[in-house]
């Protein structure tokens, strides 16, 4: 479980959950992805946990392949979390990784928000990865701050790196590079990086091209260990091991 921080960190974060969960079948044929138990808890509680401990306030959360359960599942986190606020984007037709933050956008607020993928486990290191992240972001030189994990941190993951990380913190392409640095789909993202967003369906990667070119586009390296958990297999590693005690 994470550790409880108050700090100055973001109030709002959007958990991207839209996804068809196809590699994840016939595990998800009944039930979205995020619904998944590992180690007795539903894939989506840990990023919700995450961010209830970040003092993040209000969640934004995409929806689409049976997402009549999705929502029936967020409702009841939040009953238990009085605390934090939970808005649904239905999507009718997926709108990808950019198109889903893009269309959210209005229940984001103002300021950075984290953004994190729901088949996404983080077990923290020595300071809680998304309280690290708010440390870190300075807002007059960047747009998007990314979470970056080693080869040897990471579990469920294939197809090599994304990143390099240069001593300025700014990440250079890298991608399928064996010993590059892995995106953990964790990030800080501030809405301006969204001014000229188009409309419909697209990738973040457009934005995260346009932060490097501004050299507005900065990485920090997990301390922890980090769990993809995007396929069955993937998933029996991450229960395994989060069994095993290594609890995020």
């Amino acid at each position: 479980m994470a550790e409880t921080v108050s700090t100055g960190a973001p109030t709002h974060a959007m958990l991207l959950a839209a996804g068809l969960g196809k590699r994840m079948r016939p595990a998800s044929s009944s039930l979205p992805k995020p619904l998944l138990r590992v180690a007795d808890k539903s894939l989506i509680d840990f990023a919700l946990d995450h961010l209830g401990a970040a003092a993040v306030r209000q969640v934004v959360v995409n929806t689409h392949y049976l997402g009549d359960l999705l929502a029936l599942h967020l409702e009841d986190y939040a009953a238990r979390h009085p605390e934090l606020t939970i808005h649904l984007s239905p999507e009718e037709t997926l709108l990808e990784t950019g198109g889903g933050v893009a269309n959210a956008l209005p229940h984001l607020g103002t300021e950075v928000f984290f953004t994190l993928n729901s088949d996404t486990i983080l077990s923290d290191g020595l300071t809680p990865a998304l309280s690290r992240l708010a440390a870190a972001w300075d807002d007059s030189r960047m747009d998007a701050l990314l979470l970056l994990c080693a080869p040897s941190r990471a579990f469920g993951h294939s197809g090599g790196g994304d990143f390099r990380l240069g001593t300025d913190g700014r990440p250079v392409r890298a991608i399928g590079e064996a010993d590059a640095l892995i995106f953990c789909g964790v990030q800080l993202l501030h809405p301006r990086l969204f001014k000229a967003a188009p409309s419909g369906a697209y990738s973040l990667n457009r934005h995260y091209d346009e932060a490097a070119a501004a050299g507005r586009l900065f990485a920090v390296a997990h301390d922890g260990l980090w769990f993809h958990v995007g396929t069955p297999e993937a998933l029996a590693i991450a229960e395994d091991n989060l069994a095993a005690g290594q609890d995020s």
